[in-house]
């Protein structure tokens, strides 16, 4: 026996052992069945190209390579090592495939066929582009929502790219205000302690800044996932391990300045009048002159006030007024 020969048949024997009949496969066995299948289709490549030109498949040559690894298949389940080798059962089921398939695609060829004249025709005949070249079924068929969703794609691609540069410039803004709070911040003196120059005559603690990135991180996955995520706080609070109230002061917070930067940097300009346009329009104010014209008195024409009757009275009048009298009964008549 060949090499090619020998090595078929201890593929063949693989398959075979981890084909249980009874019991199901395991994903171990699919594993190991799946390799040694693939080690076969290559031992036996040339002998499926040499197959494929005999038949006159070459221009169905996907269609060949399909219906020749079934065979494989169909070869492995009824192979009986104590009639032949496995070499003789690939090699007739590779040919019966083939042959049908050649019967399946050309159909002019048969003895029937050429009786009445019949010629096969492909469908990717049917329609030529201009070039002279055919035009495949598949091609022609026209989708009419491929434009919005190429458009919706790519507004949404275009809408994430710049959310991800707005948050990127909040969180630098944040790293350059928590830097400059670090270089003001006075240091312990330690002989040992590690020291990182900012700039002239200016360090700042690795340590606390090492902090400070963590923080920053930390920001930065709160305010995507509560404000263009439309997470929930038990879902942050859940996710970050921060409280609620807290997460609720930096989206505040992060809002607030978000708006500041995209109102302030020309490419965020569309999303600032985005956001402006979300907002809901604003209560008028009253004027001064408007809350002069109201007036301290109480409304007589009012439904509680209508049995009642008000009059001032002077100063030097009260002097004169009973006092044993209640004063409601003198205002109020």
């Amino acid at each position: 026996m060949s090499k090619t020969t020998i090595a078929l048949e201890a593929a063949v024997a693989i398959v075979l052992e981890n084909t249980p009949k009874d019991v199901p496969q395991t994903n171990r066995q699919r594993v190991t069945v799946d390799r040694a299948f693939a080690q076969i289709l290559k031992l036996i490549a040339p002998r499926i190209r040499h197959f494929v030109r005999q038949y006159g498949l070459t221009a169905h040559w996907e269609d060949a390579e399909q219906v020749c690894a079934i065979a494989v298949h169909r070869a492995i389940e009824g192979y009986d090592p104590t009639k032949a080798q496995f070499t003789t059962f690939v090699n007739w089921q590779i040919r019966g495939e083939l042959q049908s398939l050649r019967f399946r695609l050309m159909t002019d060829q048969r003895p029937s066929a050429k009786k009445v004249e019949a010629t096969t025709v492909s469908l990717s005949a049917l329609a030529t582009s201009p070039d002279g070249d055919e035009i495949s079924p598949e091609a022609m068929i026209e989708d009419e929502f491929a434009l919005a969703r190429t458009e919706a794609a790519a507004a949404d691609y275009l809408a994430e790219g710049a959310v991800s540069e707005l948050i990127d410039a909040y969180v630098d803004q944040l790293r350059k205000v928590g830097v400059e709070a670090l270089r003001r911040r006075p240091r312990t003196k330690k002989a040992d302690a590690p020291v990182r120059r900012e700039g002239p005559f200016k360090t700042v603690d690795p340590v606390a800044l090492e902090q400070l990135e963590a923080k920053l991180v930390r920001d930065r996955r709160i305010v995507e996932r509560r404000l263009f995520d439309s997470a929930t706080l038990d879902e942050v609070s859940n996710d970050t391990g921060v409280t609620k109230e807290r997460i609720r002061q930096i989206t505040k917070q992060a809002t607030k300045l978000l708006t500041e930067i995209a109102a302030e940097t020309p490419r965020f300009e569309m999303m600032a009048d985005d956001a402006r346009r979300a907002m809901p329009p604003a209560r008028p104010r009253r004027s001064i002159a408007a809350a002069k014209q109201v007036s301290l008195l109480p409304d007589p024409s009012a439904l509680h006030n209508r049995l009642s009757h008000i009059e001032a009275i002077e100063a030097e009048r009260m002097a004169y007024i009973t006092p044993a009298l209640p004063v409601a009964q003198l205002v109020m008549h």
